[in-house]
């Protein structure tokens, strides 16, 4: 009798998924809590600051500053989508809809390729500043930008259309519960009681494609950035471009690292804790240091930032 209950349980169709998040150190977390809300907070905060001071200053109206709102705000989008689901977690049991859960890998996956496409771009444009400086203005006009932009998302969200077509032509039938903090492929397809290989096969090749073809653009601007910079004399100049180039770097391969890890060969991570840690260094760390290293050297927004500051403090003295 208790078999067939147990089988009677798992043919039924689930609709609602609870995420144990990190459920293995719940004595961690209240101060879990306490450390992401910060995290988060500082994430909104220093990408609408980026956002803010690029609108408000017509000098920062160029290529680059275009580009870099544009990630500023894939940042604030895509953790929108991830966080405040992990903070509930943290105070209690965090349940989501099966359509709400696709939904949320769905908006999710497709701001984070669609940031992989813009980060492509931000070292192409960065490429072309630096060894075409003549023929940049010519390269980089608006009408260029705007349709690099519109291209990066549109064929991002059309990527993560297909994915989650195909993951909800599957059945969920019990358990019910994802190891992770938010709805994420490979614990999903773990869940499902129908054969899921189209949409694993699909997700890896697609994955491949869009992490390292925008990988490899990267690589190759900022080599070639390098060794342009290489023929520039020794100075304060060329050690500031190697400083720039090295902190860029570092930040786009721990988040081209990490998802290439957990999408392209995810059997290299042997522990579910691991692959939430990696998980929050693409959903947490880089949106977090992302603004810092973009803008940290950047007098130009540090200009508009204090220039605005300045306008708001005479507005409230009159």
């Amino acid at each position: 009798m208790i078999h067939k209950k147990i089988v009677s349980i798992r043919n039924q169709t689930i609709t609602e998924f609870v995420l144990l998040g990190f459920s293995d150190v719940a004595e961690l977390h209240l101060l879990f809590f306490i450390v992401f809300t910060l995290i988060y907070t500082s994430i909104i905060i220093g990408n609408m600051l980026i956002i803010v001071a690029v609108v408000s200053s017509p000098r920062l109206h160029t290529p680059m500053y275009f580009f870099l709102i544009n990630l500023s705000f894939l940042e604030i989008l895509y953790t929108s989508t991830v966080v405040p689901k992990m903070l509930e977690g943290f105070l209690r049991e965090a349940t989501i809809s099966v359509a709400g859960c696709l939904l949320q890998f769905y908006i999710f996956g497709s701001l984070a390729t669609a940031e992989c496409f813009v980060l492509a771009v931000m070292a192409y444009d960065r490429y072309l500043a630096i060894c075409h400086p003549l023929r940049y203005p010519l390269l980089m006009g608006p009408r260029w930008c705007l349709g690099l932009v519109v291209i990066a998302w549109l064929s991002a969200f059309m990527v993560g259309g297909l994915i989650v077509g195909l993951m909800a032509q599957l059945r969920f039938c019990g358990p019910n519960h994802i190891d992770h903090f938010y709805c994420d492929f490979t614990p999903l397809m773990g869940l499902a009681c129908s054969d899921p290989s189209i949409a694993q096969l699909t997700t890896f090749i697609l994955s491949v494609v869009c992490l390292t073809v925008p990988f490899g653009l990267i690589l190759t601007s900022y080599a070639r950035i390098v060794v342009a910079v290489l023929r520039v004399p020794a100075g304060a100049s060329r050690r500031k471009a190697f400083s720039t180039c090295s902190s860029h770097l570092a930040v786009v391969s721990t988040f081209y690292g990490t998802l290439i890890v957990l999408y392209i060969a995810p059997s290299a991570v042997h522990s579910q804790l691991l692959s939430k840690v990696f998980a929050l260094l693409y959903t947490v760390v880089t949106p977090l240091f992302n603004p810092v290293i973009y803008t940290l050297r950047n007098k130009e927004v540090h200009q508009a930032l204090w220039r605005l500051l300045y306008i708001k403090q005479m507005e409230t003295l009159d």
